[in-house]
């Protein structure tokens, strides 16, 4: 964890202040200095408890949030946070059960054929890299308005979910509960008006904030690929469980010691602890300001390899309704450059737009028609 120097009783001249400046610390009031960030290794490790209490673990959270937008955060000894890892636990237990359901029963519920990203996607359907090659995970998304009573005509879904809604229920609104704890953070360093962010992310309303359980199983030792290819999430803030390695960031090249390219990191579980990203949302709220990371799924490393891989995720994003742009009534977001002009989407579109960019794969397709695919999603870049 960085070491903070407060300065309560002697605030710091303007000649110290100045000279930290060029020392790389980044100064946020006279009283507070975080240090240049240690760059060697993914370590941005955050605890609850303390982020409740402490203005210093707030404003290294914004600053983490601009540097890279992935984070630990460590639930325990906190009452919100230890009914999250209670609820994770038991999706941790339902997830073997729902997909020994079989992919002929699951393919009843598939999303491509309800035209939508609610629902079961099974392995080999999206294109993970400019080889063309395809992912090796299915995973089922479970809308929040569709079990929190939200939505006016909700999907079908197995008969497993609603004998356990109970505590899918409480998953959802633990982990929208600390989604909305790290927005009142970053809403007060971003200066903007009370409760702005957190209005645009009411549990409430409608969205498409879901819960989704991924199963990887292991891969062949002979033929190790990518599980789910390079991509940041489209949504506002990831809440993601892990029980093993696989999963990797790129660190951008302003947190890459000079001289050398960013290199794949893992991140690796931790045990009571959340793995949290931002999303492009808070990207287009605070105009670049805050970073939705990239990040990807390989087979984990060593002997974890041999073990199937289940993942349990909370996707927190904007109301149906919310235009994804410049948020005003911030003196800290950018202002748009000259003549500058945002794109004009609800948050809905966009999700359904992104969500559906790489599934799009159609059996039979060629090596060279895959590869074409991936090229003009963007997602390569």
């Amino acid at each position: 964890m960085e070491r903070l120097e407060v300065h309560d009783r002697c605030p710091l001249t303007s000649q110290q202040k100045a000279r930290r400046a060029e020392q790389g610390h980044t100064i946020y009031s006279s009283n507070l200095i975080i240090p240049p960030r240690n760059n060697s290794g993914f370590d941005e490790n955050f605890t609850i408890s303390t982020l409740r209490s402490d203005p210093a673990e707030s404003a290294r959270l914004f600053q983490s949030s601009q540097d890279l937008g992935f984070f630990y955060l460590d639930l325990r000894g906190d009452v919100e946070g230890e009914t999250l890892l209670k609820e994770a636990d038991r999706l941790f237990e339902l997830a073997p059960k729902f997909y020994d359901l079989g992919r002929g029963e699951l393919s009843k519920f598939d999303y491509k054929s309800r035209g939508s990203y609610v629902g079961y996607k099974r392995s080999g359907t999206s294109i993970v890299d400019e080889k063309g090659n395809l992912d090796r995970n299915e995973f089922y998304n479970i809308p929040k308005d569709d079990f929190l009573g939200i939505s006016e005509m909700p999907f079908e879904h197995p008969q497993l979910f609603y004998k356990n809604e109970d505590f899918i229920k409480l998953y959802m609104q633990s982990s929208h509960s600390i989604v909305k704890l790290i927005l009142s953070h970053l809403n007060t360093h971003l200066h903007l008006p009370p409760n702005t962010l957190q209005n645009l992310h009411d549990l409430r309303a409608r969205s498409g904030d879901q819960v989704r359980l991924i199963k990887s199983p292991p891969q062949p030792e002979s033929d190790l690929r990518t599980a789910l290819g390079k991509h940041t999430d489209f949504g506002s803030i990831t809440i993601l469980f892990n029980r093993l390695g696989g999963l990797q960031i790129l660190p951008p090249p302003s947190l890459t010691p000079a001289g050398q390219e960013p290199q794949w990191t893992y991140v690796k579980p931790l045990p009571g602890h959340c793995i949290v990203n931002l999303g492009d949302a808070m990207v287009k709220f605070t105009n670049g300001l805050l970073r939705s990371n990239i990040h990807r799924v390989v087979a984990p490393p060593g002997i974890q390899g041999k073990e199937t891989r289940y993942s349990v995720v909370y996707f927190a994003r904007p109301g149906d309704g919310v235009v994804l742009k410049r948020l005003e009534g911030s003196d800290v977001i950018p202002e748009l450059k000259e003549g500058e002009k945002e794109e004009e989407m609800s948050s809905k579109d966009w999700i359904v737009l992104q969500a559906l960019k790489l599934r799009g794969v159609k059996d039979g397709m060629s090596d060279e028609e895959k590869k074409k695919f991936w090229e003009q999603s963007g997602r390569g870049k």
